[in-house]
């Protein structure tokens, strides 16, 4: 089958043009659409508190996306939480500890940061270990980032204060698309509640991450495209190396 169409399950890049997509999507001649499979809605402050949570007698907080300093900040306002001058934020890179400007004063905050990865973060947070910790999570998270802080004895709370769901998918006509991309079993959990008794037939399935191709497995769909592989580090070059190949395959099958 040759491939035509195909729908990533992802924002669009803002630069669709100069990002990998467009580089793909010229060199093959295909046709790509992005289109979100989830959203992310707050808990509110109600339920937060039934569940018993609160962010009093923290010392520190941990922040892993831009979502989690949104939410947190949110959940803060609703919950009346005076945030004190001597907060300390711990957050995943750089990038994020610059997000944290639309909130505060960042030369006025204790503001550390790690180098984009959850392990390198825990290592800055044990110079702080004298912190009591609050995670601000989604329902949906590495249950490895915990692991590391539970071996690493250090005291936090995991505070779930946003929630990843299935965005409305209803105007998608999944039947037009090739292949179709996921990047979370969130995403392939969007599909199945999207369009429930969906059958993948002879449409392909990318999905990235160990994670992502097990959930495509339990939900009893085919993959076909695996990423990260040991020649194929992005999605971007997987479907590439997939693409490249099928085409030398016509080629032979032309000349027979």
């Amino acid at each position: 089958m040759k491939i035509k169409n195909i729908l990533v399950s992802q924002p669009q890049p803002p630069d669709l043009e100069k990002s990998p997509y467009g580089e793909l999507s010229a060199k093959f001649n295909v046709n790509i659409v992005f289109e979100k499979f989830i959203k992310v809605e707050g808990v509110t402050a109600q339920d937060f508190r039934r569940a018993k949570g609160s962010f009093t007698d923290h010392t520190a907080v941990i922040l892993t996306s831009r979502h989690a300093v949104d939410h947190f900040f949110r959940m803060a306002k609703e919950l009346r939480f005076d945030i004190p001058d001597s907060m300390k934020y711990f957050c995943i890179s750089e990038s994020i500890a610059y997000y944290l400007q639309k909130y505060v004063q960042y030369r006025k905050r204790k503001i550390f940061y790690g180098k984009q990865n959850f392990p390198d973060l825990v290592e800055v947070i044990l110079k702080h270990s004298e912190e009591k910790f609050l995670l601000p999570n989604s329902d949906i998270h590495k249950r490895s980032m915990l692991d590391l802080l539970d071996n690493a004895k250090i005291n936090y709370t995991n505070a779930i204060i946003y929630r990843t769901v299935a965005a409305d998918l209803s105007h998608i006509d999944l039947g037009k698309f090739d292949l179709i991309i996921f990047f979370s079993p969130a995403g392939i959990k969007s599909l199945q509640s999207n369009f429930p008794g969906f059958n993948q037939n002879s449409q392909l399935f990318a999905a990235f991450g160990s994670t992502t191709a097990s959930a495509l497995n339990e939900a009893g769909f085919r993959l076909d495209i695996p990423a990260p592989t040991q020649t194929a580090p992005s999605m971007t070059m997987a479907i590439e190396e997939y693409l490249t190949e099928k085409e030398k395959e016509r080629r032979r099958n032309s000349r027979k």
